[in-house]
């Protein structure tokens, strides 16, 4: 009969013990959309080196592209019982039931980099994707001819994507008012499906075919459809005349900046977010609240979020920056 109780104790310390013994050694779920852009490859790295120098495990996830996938990919790691799930959505309005899941199983959600919307997430961070939208627009608008109507092509980045969004709306606040100036004509935009090349570098041809040769920027919002734009031009023998926009300072986008065929790109220094995003989910993990600096309106809940800086970056600062970062060697870049 004293046993009874006796044990229970014992089983009820031995619950606190292996809780304690997660949290000294959690164990984070990190989902991603794809691990085929050198972008996401590069923060997959970062993030587990340091979340192994704070003791924690990461599971690796990646689907492909696909909502119904990653749904599945996020259930799992949830059935695995992980302390903390990092997700980077593919389409960020796909995932509410697999976010339900994860508070019913009260795991602690982090949306990286991309807004999960309409869900109970718990964090978000991210660089200020407005910002990126209007260092493209700034850089270009700059660089436009002055005497005469400036004619653009916009080539947006995935219909599914919340940054795409952001992106394109930090692009409206610089070009809107120009456009409706008259300073500015939109002679053809569109959206690329997935962030796919192909799928810009299609949209670019639609352009040249629908407005001819006579275009003075293509606003891109991203390198891998830059450069799929700027392959379209090349068949056309207009690139490098024709300023081409893009982000995330991928090797082979800085390699056409300073070839000359892209203009820019927008830097977002991946270490920084990656490493903090390591260090917030073993915080999370561990029970701690961390600290962040706004909330953004997931369409759910005010979500507490944390936005790093985003730096453009052409051929003239390209040492002070990719290169003085570690991001690029310049042996690679040649």
């Amino acid at each position: 009969m004293h046993l009874r109780p006796a044990l229970a104790c014992l089983l009820f310390l031995a619950g606190i013990v292996s809780a304690f013994a997660s949290r000294e050694k959690p164990v984070i779920g990190l989902s991603l959309d794809t691990l085929k852009e050198e972008r996401w490859q590069r923060d997959r790295d970062t993030f587990i080196s340091e979340a192994k120098k704070l003791g924690a495990e990461v599971i690796v996830q990646s689907a492909n592209s696909d909502d119904t996938r990653q749904t599945r990919d996020i259930e799992s790691l949830i059935t695995r019982k992980v302390d903390v799930l990092v997700v980077v959505p593919h389409n960020g309005a796909a995932l509410g039931r697999a976010m339900k899941s994860a508070a019913e199983a009260k795991i602690p959600v982090i949306a990286y980099d991309r807004l999960i919307l309409n869900a109970p997430i718990d964090y978000y961070l991210t660089f200020d994707n407005v910002k990126v939208g209007e260092a493209q627009a700034a850089y270009a608008v700059a660089r436009l001819p002055k005497d005469r109507k400036a004619r653009i092509v916009r080539i947006y980045g995935a219909p599914t994507d919340n940054n795409a969004k952001l992106f394109k709306q930090g692009q409206d606040n610089i070009l809107a008012s120009l456009i409706q100036a008259g300073r500015i004509e939109v002679v053809h935009e569109d959206w690329a499906l997935d962030w796919k090349p192909e799928n810009a570098k299609k949209i670019m041809n639609a352009a040249v075919t629908k407005a001819g040769r006579n275009i003075d920027a293509v606003v891109v919002s991203n390198d891998g459809t830059a450069g799929g734009a700027i392959q379209a031009l090349s068949e056309d023998g207009l690139a490098g005349k024709v300023l081409v926009t893009g982000q995330d300072a991928d090797l082979a986008a800085c390699q056409r900046i300073l070839r000359g065929t892209q203009a820019m790109t927008v830097y977002k220094p991946l270490k920084n977010l990656a490493t903090l995003a390591a260090r917030i989910a073993v915080d999370v993990a561990k029970g701690h609240k961390p600290a962040t600096t706004a909330t953004l309106d997931n369409g759910m809940k005010q979500v507490p979020s944390i936005f790093e800086r985003v730096i453009s970056v052409d051929k003239e600062n390209m040492a002070a920056t990719v290169v003085a970062d570690g991001f690029h060697k310049a042996a690679d870049l040649k």
